[in-house]
């Protein structure tokens, strides 16, 4: 099973599989200097895919959860006929269902040689190989190591002993592959090394920061070296992800393990060292029962689809458990589970809002809070400014900072760059404000924002994207909610009631609200504010959605967050590509004929600039084009200029880089604009 038989693409390196009919099975031969055409094809050759097993030979699909044969056995909740691993499974038996075998190997000659100034410069070389007797050997020789060491190091913590508590995050390894204890989740190799470093760790008569350095090394090392460990092919890459690249535990049909020297960065991290003056005190304590009085508090909460932090901390916790017995004995090295403030649960809000609450007592009346916050749903805002609200606490300034580097990969989804910067202090004001005076400060509010941002930002190396700006459109919004009382809401009501399905708090719809006036703002370069103010929310969203589409952007989240923010319900008719991180808008051509009859952007001007530049593009000359509009735009006297700057802001992505699939059509809508503003100027 692999999703790609592609194993290095700037080395030139792919898997071919050789039938042995005798053993019924394939070898897996490796080679070396493949040509474009052979790593095209086994890059698409892959035995799995959308969650079914493609056999190499008749090329039939089987689904992964029929060879689990989930709903027919016995094992966990999905009643699989997987077999649930016991706590000295290192390796898979015989007669398992899902079975592991090394197929290539990979290795590094490393040298260093004199350039032509006579400087020293280190070179490498990558060599790949197929699996032979003598690794077999080596490979039987690491599990008689670890086999040797396996009881003793358990009771003394050096690898994990640990069962995996079933949860949201946790049951992937249970259900997918009978995975039963956190050791499982490591190969004989990675428990070896790791065991080694924490027995040798035990071992050195050194103070306790050196132990817990120690320690945390091992964690780090867990993380880049274990069965979840991605081999990244993507975008010609050729190194190993680690274990968290996303917060989930994926087990994968395929993964790379690391020797000894490639765990260096992992047990030596390359930190700077700073040192700070003062006196400090650290400790471990719910929020909610926080006694210490304070200046400052910073929180970074959680919301909604919040990582679950409480579930993925055991993965590492298994590591330390022993660590954390000698170490610290009054610890415990338990995530204490029931102590989490989940957002998907019914006493979210409860929770949270005592947990600001008893912060908002512990600071003095000239103090102030930071909120850490990144979410892009409306109601999620809603919730936090009920929260903060009903907390006491009021927003007196937001910033949006850039957090995240862009998204990359095969991610799909809205991964917005900027995280929001809440800073809040007590509410002491006793004003009392009304809904539709709310509605007016929110929109001064937004564009002040939006203005602010766009003013410091770099227009040649822009920090912020579309979201960000959103994101930044939803803090605007709470800075003045949470200014006042509002005579409309009862905030204790509001965070107590329970609501139906797409029932929505006045406070969604005014969040939403600021939404659209960010969206609205936004206008695209090269449209005129009067053109913009006209178009409907599905041509304002195709246009808009062509700018970022010009910057480089193609997440199918930034066109739902788009749509959100326009309130277009449908807007998948006006995209060519949905493939994650390709998805990008169809341009004139690609167009034609369709969607001309559907009466959300069918007939509207932007649709028929589009189909005039579809016929100017098919004839090479303007005159079908203009014959088209002419006849067909509506008042089109009085539409002729509108018409025109939408033309010019099609041509002008005739010179863009990241749009190609554009430049035939740009230039047709240039001549078809040039052509028309001729006629203009000749009545």
């Amino acid at each position: 099973m692999a999703p790609s038989w592609l194993v290095g693409p700037t080395s030139r390196v792919v898997a071919v599989l050789r039938p042995d009919p005798t053993k019924k099975r394939f070898e897996i031969d490796i080679c070396s200097n493949a040509s474009a055409e052979a790593m095209r094809k086994v890059a698409a050759s892959g035995t799995t895919g959308d969650a079914e097993l493609v056999c190499p030979n008749c090329k039939e699909r089987t689904k992964i959860k029929s060879i689990r044969g989930d709903g027919r056995g016995t094992f966990g909740e999905s009643r699989s006929l997987l077999r649930g691993w016991e706590n000295s499974d290192v390796v898979s038996r015989p007669k398992d269902i899902f079975r592991e075998r090394l197929y290539c190997i990979r290795w590094v000659d490393t040298w260093t040689e004199l350039d032509d100034e006579g400087n020293e410069r280190v070179c490498s070389d990558r060599h790949y190989a197929a699996i032979t007797a003598e690794d077999v050997k080596r490979e039987k020789k690491v599990l008689d190591l670890l086999a040797e060491r396996f009881d003793e190091w358990q009771k003394k913590g050096f690898i994990p002993n640990r069962r995996i508590e079933p949860g949201e995050k946790t049951d992937e390894p249970i259900r997918t592959r009978g995975w039963t204890h956190w050791q499982h989740l490591f190969t004989p190799r990675q428990l070896l090394i790791d065991g080694l470093f924490l027995e040798q760790a035990d071992m050195v008569k050194a103070g306790m920061t050196a132990k817990a350095a120690a320690l945390l090394g091992v964690g780090r090392c867990a993380d880049w070296n274990s069965r979840l460990c991605r081999w990244g092919t993507g975008a010609a890459r050729e190194s190993i992800a680690q274990t968290f690249s996303n917060q989930a535990l994926n087990t994968l049909v395929t993964y790379a393990s690391k020797a000894l020297s490639l765990l260096d960065g992992s047990w030596f991290p390359m930190s700077p060292i700073a040192t700070v003056s003062g006196t400090s005190n650290v400790e471990v304590r719910d929020a909610r029962a926080v006694v210490q009085t304070c200046d400052l508090w910073i929180t970074d909460p959680p919301y909604a689809d919040a990582v679950n932090y409480h579930e993925l901390s055991e993965f590492f916790l298994a590591w330390y458990a022993g660590g954390i017995r000698k170490l610290f004995p009054n610890w415990t090295s338990d995530s204490r589970r029931a102590l989490a403030v989940q957002g998907a649960d019914d006493s979210f809000r409860d929770s949270m809002v005592a947990a600001y609450r008893q912060l908002a007592s512990h600071m003095p009346d000239n103090g102030l809070q930071v909120v850490m916050f990144t979410h892009q749903n409306p109601a999620v805002w809603a919730d936090l400014a009920l929260i903060l609200w009903g907390a006491g606490l009021r927003v007196t300034a937001a910033w949006c900072i850039q957090t995240e580097r862009e998204a990359t990969g095969t991610r799909d989804g809205n991964y917005v760059q900027g995280t929001v910067l809440l800073v809040l202090r007590k509410q002491q004001s006793e004003v009392t404000t009304f809904m539709d005076e709310v509605y007016q400060e929110v929109e001064a509010e937004v564009r002040h924002q939006l203005d602010t941002m766009r003013d410091l930002d770099d227009a040649k190396d822009p920090n912020f994207g579309d979201t960000d700006y959103q994101l930044a459109a939803y803090a605007a919004a709470l800075r003045v909610l949470t200014a006042k009382k509002i005579e409309e809401i009862d905030i204790a009501y509001e965070l107590t009631r329970v609501r139906t399905k797409g029932e929505k708090s006045p406070v969604e719809e005014l969040i939403e609200r600021a939404v659209k006036i960010a969206c609205d703002h936004l206008v695209p370069k090269g449209i005129d504010t009067h053109l913009w103010k006209s178009l409907t929310p599905m041509e304002r969203l195709y246009l808009k959605g062509l700018e970022l589409e010009s910057h480089g952007e193609h997440r199918t989240g930034v066109y739902q967050e788009l749509a959100r923010g326009f309130g277009v319900d449908e807007y998948k008719p006006l995209l060519a590509s949905t493939k994650a991180n390709e998805t990008r808008l169809k341009t004139a051509t690609e167009f034609g004929r369709k969607e001309m009859g559907d009466v959300g952007f069918g007939a509207s001007l932007v649709r028929h600039a589009l189909f005039a530049t579809f016929k100017t593009a098919e004839t090479e000359s303007p005159r079908d084009g203009i014959t088209w509009l002419t006849g067909e735009v509506k008042d089109y006297a009085s539409s002729r200029q509108r018409v025109i700057e939408v033309l010019e802001f099609l041509a002008a992505r005739r010179q863009n880089a990241s749009l190609p699939h554009w430049h035939q059509d740009a230039e047709a809508a240039g001549l078809l604009a040039g052509a028309l503003r001729n006629r203009q100027d000749n009545v």
